[in-house]
């Protein structure tokens, strides 16, 4: 077996990545990753260099891991923010850092990728010591295997990384029939409360249409991207994706991307820009040109719970962070990451502060859990 470090998606062949077992995850795609390096989100000069890890057997691909050097951590979620301090004042250098990511994405997915129809075991454990090799021969500071499968979860966790609970929201389709029999879950003042979110849009006179990146044509997506770039002004951030990315993704994931879209009469005012796989709806990134109570829950949430019981999607994963969803039906679920690091000071310390974290993260999980909208199945 050969290790080959690619510097772009786009170096591995189409034919190659549809063998490897991704789950059909939009994210995990060389669609989504290979035009997110293409026109600058997930690319050199966004802070995301290219080391995708891939085993090959001769010319066969056996397993494929995708890494980014980084020399910031904007953008990878990982929750490090205070970490490059403490490395600089023992007198070490925090960046580089290598990460199994995707660019400006909070998913949870498959990141270890194997070949279908292989032993998943040994290529997967070669993928992790290869990881661990490059970490110590690029000198970075650590591997952040970031948003794991469970699956993988107890791989890496043997390995000798360090795993870190998060915690997100996350509705899940219980065979419901329809929305209202979503609702019927819900205890009267909760349902009474969303129903009536729901009526302050359906009588405000806008249209809400469903788009899939196949029928988006490019003036519609600068309208939509408009609202996105605005959005993230408002609040003093940068966004992350330039306009020729959602117009070349749609194209490429087609019916794997999805658009919450409300016009008013033949205006687009609001969106809300989803991803989908065969089981799962993603929420990603939301935009409006108008102020109107209720439009963001109605675009990011219903809309998507909707999408989902139409469709037979088992879950709707809206994105990290937001108590809000809890009201709406998100419930509290753990996510893992795993963080190798060189230094062995450094690592003590960190493992010592997970320790201490993950304690604080329980609790944080059951107590928003308490807060949920439904009725007591006592």
């Amino acid at each position: 077996m050969e290790i080959v470090l690619h510097n772009a998606a786009t170096d591995i062949s189409a034919a190659d990545w549809t063998l490897l077992d991704h789950g059909d995850d939009p994210f995990a795609s060389r669609a989504f990753l290979g035009t997110a390096e293409r026109v600058g989100a997930g690319g050199t000069a966004m802070g995301w260099q290219a080391q995708h890890l891939a085993l090959y057997d001769g010319d066969a691909l056996l397993g494929l891991l995708p890494l980014y050097l980084r020399t910031h951590s904007f953008g990878d979620f990982s929750r490090d923010w205070n970490w490059a301090s403490a490395w600089e004042r023992a007198g070490l250098d925090y960046y580089p850092k290598l990460v199994s990511g995707i660019p400006y994405t909070p998913s949870p997915g498959p990141r270890l990728l194997v070949r279908e129809g292989i032993e998943r075991k040994t290529v997967a454990t070669a993928l992790i010591e290869a990881a661990l090799e490059v970490t110590r021969q690029l000198g970075a500071s650590s591997w952040q295997c970031l948003f794991v499968e469970e699956g993988d979860r107890a791989r890496l966790a043997a390995a000798g990384l360090l795993m870190r609970r998060g915690v997100q929201f996350h509705w899940f389709n219980r065979a419901y029939r329809d929305f209202d029999d979503f609702l019927a879950g819900f205890t009267a003042d909760k349902r009474k409360k969303l129903k009536r979110e729901r009526r302050l849009v359906r009588e405000s006179g806008l249209r809400l249409e469903t788009r899939h990146g196949d029928e988006i044509d490019a003036p519609l997506w600068h309208v939509i991207h408009r609202q996105y770039r605005d959005t993230f002004a408002r609040y003093g951030n940068h966004p992350a994706f330039p306009v020729e990315f959602f117009i070349e993704a749609g194209a490429l994931l087609a019916r794997r991307l999805i658009v919450f879209i409300a016009f008013q009469d033949e205006l687009p005012v609001a969106s809300a820009i989803c991803y989908r796989d065969g089981h799962t709806l993603y929420g990603r990134h939301w935009g409006t040109a108008i102020d109107m109570p209720g439009l963001h829950f109605e675009l990011c949430y219903y809309q998507g719970i909707e999408y989902c019981i139409r469709h037979g999607l088992q879950g709707f994963e809206p994105g990290a962070q937001g108590e809000h969803k809890l009201a709406r039906g998100f419930e509290p679920v753990a996510t893992w990451s795993a963080f190798w690091i060189a230094h062995p000071g450094m690592r003590r310390a960190v493992a010592d502060f997970i320790v201490r974290e993950d304690s604080a993260m329980q609790d944080y999980e059951a107590e928003t859990a308490t807060h949920l909208p439904f009725k007591s199945s006592g």
